[in-house]
């Protein structure tokens, strides 16, 4: 499935294509120089489609500088500074991205331990390696809705407790100041649909229950992002810009690069307190 559409980009008019790359996630744009600059239209264009497809790669832009993705990604939101991630220095809210490991390679959505996590996640690429190192994403609203109907009903009710990664200890950060609770089965703000929101990164347990009590049902909800009618899988190429919403999806590196470098630049919006 594509869609063209006659928007501004920066230039002059041009065809932007929309074209869909699997049946239940993800978008590939062409015709858009973000580096030049993007009117109106064509930014709510990305937005659409951004909610339609719950991730988006907008190809070919790899002459975008570091300030020019940081002035892109402020038009989605405030940009987020992460708690013990370092920034590219000279530019806050900047993240380099780079060998997969066993934190990127599990599904999850970032840092959803945060009281607020991020709303999005802006990814370019720069250097790809000669193979491996794709990024797959899985839909969180399928995940859910693919439930029954009175597991949907019990999960609506519960809580999860979220703490912070290994990566937070070793920034010496107290586990309570990297800890919250969010509900188990999100709304998001935008389209009103319901997403699963749990993922192994973060989620500990039920609040309520212990950590042994809840791992069987986490186990089953975690399968179900693994689920291939759900996913789209990413193939990279330097200048691709991807942008996820990680209210509704959850992604997973696969780690088979074999030491090749990948780098790419990570950006992230500040989201809304789950609801």
């Amino acid at each position: 499935m594509s869609t063209t559409v006659e928007a501004e980009s920066g230039t002059g008019t041009a065809p932007v294509v929309v074209r869909q790359q699997s049946g239940a996630i993800g978008a590939l744009i062409t015709g858009v120089t973000l580096a030049e600059g993007a009117d109106q239209a064509t930014f709510e264009l990305l937005h659409r489609a951004l909610l339609d497809h719950g991730v988006i790669c907008i190809r070919g832009q790899g002459a975008m500088t570091p300030d020019d993705q940081l002035a892109f990604a402020g038009r989605w939101g405030e940009v987020s500074i992460h708690p013990y991630v370092p920034s590219i220095e000279g530019y806050p809210g900047l993240m380099r991205i780079y060998d997969p490991n066993p934190i990127t390679q599990t599904w999850h959505s970032d840092t959803t331990h945060a009281p607020r996590p991020p709303s999005l996640t802006l990814l370019l690429a720069r250097t790809i390696p000669p193979y491996g190192g794709d990024t797959m994403w899985a839909n969180a609203y399928a995940a859910f809705e693919g439930l029954s109907e009175g597991l949907r009903a019990t999960l609506r009710t519960l809580r999860a407790v979220h703490k912070g990664t290994e990566l937070a200890s070793d920034a010496g950060l107290d586990q309570d100041a990297v800890t919250t609770v969010h509900p188990v089965v999100r709304t998001h703000p935008e389209t009103g649909r319901e997403a699963l929101f749990v993922n192994g990164n973060y989620v500990t347990q039920f609040e309520g229950w212990s950590p042994e009590d809840s791992a069987p049902l986490l186990a089953y909800l975690y399968s179900q992002f693994t689920k291939p009618e759900y996913q789209y899988r990413h193939h990279w190429q330097v200048g691709d810009l991807v942008i996820w919403d990680n209210r509704a999806t959850q992604h997973s590196v696969v780690g088979d690069t074999h030491g090749a470098e990948r780098v790419l630049h990570r950006v992230t919006i500040k989201g809304d307190v789950p609801s």
